[in-house]
């Protein structure tokens, strides 16, 4: 009897020891077969690796030899297409899709054309439907997250909320009458308002988006700053982006560049993300450095304009915190950082006379884990690593364009199309699958666009009051 008794205790240890052997874990989401770019500090790339997703966040990224140990409410089998971090687009404008492809080549766009137009038409229900087709774009684009800067940022808001997006939302000051404020102290009310009303949303940031230096007084300037501070959230801004910029600015604060008079009236801190940063000198990087601002790099929007070619790639080897952005959809057109990735490595090449400047991975690192870094985030998203948010993409490799890959970072940078992105998950959650929208009727976005798009039409081009 005492030996049956030790048997059966043996056994019933083995037992356990083979089922602790063999533990599988609970996931809610499980990608395999993939081609995995962590973006992590090491940039380490597994090749039929797997992303498994608990909840909203990554509990695992590894090779794939321990697929096994994993059990899914949802599998996405990869079949060898790329699996990377969501794309961050750090500066656009997404409620402008209503007006994309007007006026593309008016000298002095802005206040010839923009303010004129936005000063008619701009409107709650305006607002809603360009970010409604935004989003859309950007989600089927591979964004999982952007910076926007605009008016009514609290209907932006809603629509981002109903996708299921990421965004960073900075609600615009600027000194002279604008749709939703008469000037700039209703515009920073209307902020603080905004600010308050989202401030524990788990995917919304909201901000304070002062135009630029020089739309807006110093006063402004440096009470949305301390602002910032009390409420601890981001400073979205256009800086170093434009000749009349450095003019006024210059007489303003006794030849000082843009960069120099925000730092001298203590605007330059951790909270600020400043858009295009084209006119600067070493001294101005420096400083931008010092005051660990963050930068958004739109290279398709800037030499569109003939603005210039930001010095971006010096920004990115000195370390500061600098990321891809589109700008918005009036001045770069598309809206998804995919498009942006091929004029960023040629023209730095190009201004540069080098061959090898901004390579591939440089690209995709601004792209992803960068772009977080510039709106100081990268605690939260920017790479696939364990503990981090499940903001994630599958780029498909079979598309024409993209057969063969030899590199994956090559093939992203100089091959692929936003229309690529197969699968778009934020927050752990698929918000496309197989190219299909599952949190928006992509539909009903459309023809509500289309039917703003015939009251543009009828006030502002067959009128004649604002001339292309």
């Amino acid at each position: 009897m005492f030996k049956k008794t030790l048997l059966a205790v043996s056994l019933a240890a083995t037992s356990l020891s083979s089922a602790s052997a063999f533990a599988v874990e609970q996931v809610d989401l499980l990608i395999k077969n993939a081609t995995v770019l962590t973006m992590d500090q090491k940039k380490n790339v597994f090749e039929h690796g797997l992303v498994a997703v608990k909840d909203n966040k990554i509990v695992a990224v590894t090779d794939g030899s321990d697929l096994k140990e994993y059990e899914a409410s949802q599998t996405i089998d990869a079949d060898g297409d790329i699996v990377m971090p969501g794309l961050i687009n750090t500066h656009t404008h997404v409620s402008m899709t209503v007006f994309r492809s007007m006026a593309d080549d008016v000298p002095d766009r802005l206040h010839r054309y923009i303010f004129p137009l936005e000063s008619k038409l701009v409107s709650r229900d305006m607002v809603r439907i360009g970010a409604q087709l935004g989003n859309v774009e950007m989600v089927k684009g591979g964004v999982t997250t952007y910076a926007d800067m605009y008016y009514f940022e609290d209907e932006v808001a809603k629509t981002v909320d109903k996708i299921g997006m990421r965004a960073i939302l900075g609600e615009t000051v600027i000194k002279f009458p604008v749709a939703d404020a008469a000037n700039a102290d209703e515009g920073i009310q209307y902020a603080v308002n905004f600010i308050e009303s989202y401030k524990d949303h788990p995917r919304i940031t909201p901000a304070f988006a002062p135009h630029a230096p020089y739309t807006n007084t110093t006063e402004t300037l440096k009470k949305i700053t301390e602002l910032s501070k009390k409420y601890d959230v981001p400073v979205l801004i256009h800086l170093a982006e434009s000749e009349r910029e450095n003019q006024v600015i210059a007489e303003r604060s006794g030849g000082k560049s843009p960069v120099e008079y925000m730092a001298d009236i203590g605007a330059l801190t951790p909270n600020l993300v400043g858009a295009h940063v084209i006119n600067v000198s070493d001294s101005d990087i420096a400083l931008l450095k010092q005051h660990d601002v963050g930068v958004a790099h739109n290279m398709s929007a800037n030499i569109k304009s003939a603005k210039g070619v930001s010095p971006a790639l010096k920004m990115f080897d000195d370390g500061l915190r600098i990321g891809l952005g589109t700008d918005g959809p009036m001045s770069g057109n598309t809206i998804s950082t995919i498009d942006e990735f091929n004029q960023v490595a040629k023209v730095h090449k190009l201004v540069n006379k080098d061959r090898a400047a901004m390579p591939p991975v440089k690209v995709i690192e601004m792209a992803t884990i960068g772009a977080a870094r510039a709106l100081h985030m990268e605690d939260k998203i920017g790479s696939l690593e364990p503990g981090k948010l499940a903001d994630i993409i599958v780029v498909d490799t079979k598309a024409p364009n993209m057969v063969p890959v030899y590199n994956p970072y090559s093939a992203l940078v100089y091959s692929a199309y936003a229309t690529n992105v197969k699968h778009t998950i934020v927050d752990g959650k698929v918000l496309m699958q197989d190219r299909q929208l599952l949190t928006a009727d992509e539909k009903a976005i459309r023809d509500e666009a289309l039917r703003f798009a015939d009251t543009v039409r009828k006030t502002v081009i067959e009128s004649g009051e604002v001339v292309q």
